[in-house]
């Protein structure tokens, strides 16, 4: 909301009653009226008319002297992201890391052999690449790919492996299947896989996994560079960390799910 907004427009006693809500969501034990009061910054009356509001309009319980947020504001968390797919929700966090960055960050699901882009904040700068959502490429020699392929128990790799159509990109690709199955190895123990040039010359990518609620593999992020513009070692210490956050909090929308 702009902060020229006229105060005759807001309403008041909504702010605080939101206020109220957030403080008790911060506090899932309960509290006491007063306690209540003293965090807000509310006499006791106003404290107390806001939490019998909540509590009449379902938000909030009351048991003897404690004052705790029901199960009905989960319930509407729930309806809002029902309506909201997972990637308008990531797509904040992508950007942030793609601003920090000054590069582009994507997001790719495992569909056959290939990775599919199902989100793209793109960089400043152009690939012989051209990459949108929709785009698919082989999961063998892409970060993205090789995280989504740590996933799979070493036989359904092999089996992956075996019948994928791998062959040479650039100089750099790695077609060995057995190098390869090596390379996911890592990425599963790391956390992480970076690939260079092996998709393009000059390009370099890192990525990261999205897990769902159960922990399972459900998606990767990455963060695509040329290769003049971060060494493999920089892709670890600067971009790895922020790639991880924002993993991090997309992984947030699956706990909810």
């Amino acid at each position: 909301m702009p902060d020229t907004m006229p105060s005759r427009d807001l309403v008041g006693s909504l702010e605080k009653g939101l206020g109220v809500l957030e403080i008790l969501a911060g506090n899932p034990a309960g509290l006491t009226l007063t306690e209540t009061a003293e965090r807000a910054g509310l006499t006791r009356a106003g404290a107390r008319r806001l939490l019998l509001t909540l509590a009449s309009a379902g938000y909030a319980s009351q048991t003897g002297r404690q004052f705790v947020l029901s199960p009905r504001l989960l319930s509407l968390a729930r309806t809002w992201l029902e309506g909201t797919s997972l990637w308008s929700f990531a797509e904040p966090f992508m950007r942030e890391v793609a601003a920090g960055m000054n590069e582009s960050c994507s997001a790719a699901v495992l569909s056959g052999h290939d990775v599919v882009y199902v989100a793209r904040i793109p960089g400043a700068r152009i690939m012989r690449v051209a990459l949108q959502v929709g785009t698919r490429l082989p999961a063998y020699c892409t970060s993205m790919g090789r995280v989504l392929l740590t996933g799979m128990t070493p036989e359904q790799l092999t089996e992956f492996l075996a019948g994928a159509r791998i062959e040479a990109n650039t100089s750099k690709t790695i077609t060995d299947r057995g190098e390869i199955a090596e390379r996911v190895r890592q990425a599963a123990e790391q956390g992480f896989a970076i690939v260079d040039e092996e998709l393009e010359l000059g390009l370099r990518s890192i990525a990261v996994p999205v897990r769902d609620r159960q922990g399972r593999i459900a998606a990767a992020i990455n963060v695509s560079t040329q290769s003049a513009r971060f060494s493999v070692a920089e892709m670890r210490r600067t971009v790895l960390p922020p790639l991880k956050r924002a993993a991090a909090r997309i992984e947030d929308y699956f706990a909810v799910q």
